[in-house]
């Protein structure tokens, strides 16, 4: 094993993040707050781990092999969180260590679950929270919505010889390959076309009446589709119909394979047009947001079509792009009828498109195993047919349907695995330790039960495995289970 070379990558991974709370410890000196120096410390103390990592350890080769990837891949993470969490400890803002490591992994991971309760929060003045603090806390979605190794790489072009392998190891974002020849520069038109797209959502935010630190603060958010915000109450709080309707268009745009956006402005529209993905994903928003409103448009909404369509809209969207904003307490039993909970479930597992920022299983699997489903069934009637299942105009090799789902199987048995351990708290319903480990696996943020107004109350056991959870759902789970893999540790 490589050891030195893994150092070295994590060293220039941790030195990235240490340059990233500079515009948190910026807004508290600005604003004259003590969490200054709860940053300024975090800095130094990631700072001082990185730079000899990565300046006076001298690997002899750079030759990286598939178990060494993610092993890189899973400790970046991990590391990644650890001092993520030092700011939550050191300004008293979440001192527990537990709950702020949750945190944190919850931000890096785009989940946007939160250990924070109502009272923690004010939501009737303009700042419910230190300027410096709250940022940090929603811009860890913004760092870890592409992957902190594409952030890596766009950042220090140099840190490695084997990138590509990496950055697949990290999924989920999309095959850089397709996009320019060096991975470096793949990385920084993807950076480009994300940092463009935060922009213009600072901006209509801006326009809709948001005072500028909530607008960037929930544009960074809703970027990398997390859902962390300042308000107890989320978007709630700003009663804002236009700005819901801002952040439903741009949890939409933020859901979608951030590669087309490329092939937009090279000129491929046909490319977008045709990317049969992307048709299964808005049949599915589209479909679900008119059927759930349907549903809620007398028993909730009093007959009015616009508010219902608008609520089922954001609300799908929330769930489907994985994001966790929330207008309304639509987890909730007695305010959403149980046909509009029983759809919002399905969506849990089914999150967006493959390359995205989101969450999930992925549009494409989705899509996948039931063309393969349907193929099977048929098969039923006619065993000696030879039928392909084709997607985008191809025919989909066997092995790529086998390891779907493989994939599938894996990320079904570890939601119930996880609600199992959680179970072991004693403390909750099934329905509150189910939908609490799907979220978790799905990075979504809302569920159902007890986890709906925050996961304070469960233990500390319930939150190092749901910190895992949330871990393994964003690397698509293989990286984060192969490191507890023996072989992965094993001499060559």
């Amino acid at each position: 094993m490589n050891k030195k070379l893994i150092l070295r990558m994590l060293g220039s991974i941790l030195l990235v993040e240490a340059v990233c709370m500079l515009p948190s410890l910026i807004l508290a000196i600005a604003h004259g707050e003590h969490s200054w120096f709860a940053l300024l410390v975090s800095m130094l103390a990631c700072a001082a781990c990185a730079l000899p990592m990565r300046f006076l350890v001298k690997p002899q080769s750079a030759n990286l092999r598939a178990r060494e990837g993610f092993l890189v891949v899973t400790l970046a993470w991990l590391l990644m969180s650890f001092f993520g969490a030092l700011p939550f400890m050191i300004s008293g803002f979440i001192p527990n260590f537990f709950d702020a490591f949750f945190e944190a992994v919850s931000g890096f991971t785009t989940t946007g679950a939160t250990t924070l309760t109502a009272g923690q929060f004010n939501s009737e003045t303009v700042h419910g929270m230190d300027y410096g603090i709250g940022f940090w806390r929603a811009f860890t979605h913004w760092i870890g919505g592409m992957g902190v190794l594409v952030l890596t790489l766009a950042l220090l072009p140099r840190f490695t010889g084997r990138s590509a392998h990496l950055v697949r190891a990290e999924s989920p974002g999309p095959s850089l390959s397709k996009i320019a020849p060096k991975m470096t520069d793949s990385a920084k038109i993807l950076y480009i076309i994300y940092g463009v797209l935060t922009l213009l959502e600072f901006v209509a935010l801006m326009l809709c009446g948001l005072e500028p630190y909530d607008a960037a603060l929930h544009a960074v958010s809703n970027a990398g589709t997390g859902g962390f915000s300042n308000r107890a109450n989320s978007i709630a709080y700003y009663n804002n119909p236009a700005a819901e309707i801002v952040i439903t268009v741009f949890m939409v745009l933020f859901s979608t394979n951030l590669a087309l956006y490329f092939a937009l402005v090279t000129g491929r529209w046909r490319d977008v047009v045709r990317n049969e993905e992307l048709k299964w994903f808005l049949f599915m928003y589209f479909g679900s947001a008119l059927v759930i409103a349907g549903i809620v448009l007398a028993p909730v909404y009093s007959g009015n079509a616009g508010d219902a369509l608008r609520h089922a809209c954001f609300n799908v969207a929330t769930v489907m792009s994985t994001t966790g904003f929330t207008i309304d307490s639509f987890t909730d039993p007695n305010y959403w009828p149980i046909a509009a909970h029983g759809i919002i479930l399905c969506l849990m597992f089914c999150g967006a498109c493959v390359g995205s920022t989101a969450g999930g299983i992925k549009t494409m699997r989705v899509a996948l195993m039931l063309k393969q489903s349907k193929r099977e069934i048929g098969r039923t009637f006619n065993p000696r047919r030879v039928q392909r299942v084709r997607f985008e105009g191809r025919g989909i090799d066997e092995g790529m349907l086998h390891q779907v789902a493989v994939f599938c199987f894996v990320y079904v048995g570890l939601v119930l695995v996880g609600a199992m351990l959680i179970s072991f708290d004693g403390k909750f319903d099934l329905i509150s330790n189910f939908t609490a480990s799907l979220t978790c696996v799905s990075n979504i943020g809302p569920c159902f039960g007890a986890g709906a107004s925050g996961f304070s109350e469960f233990g500390s056991f319930s939150k190092v495995v749901m910190s895992i959870l949330m871990l393994a759902g964003r690397l698509e789970l293989f990286p984060i289970l192969a490191f507890f893999h023996r072989d992965a540790w094993r001499r060559a």
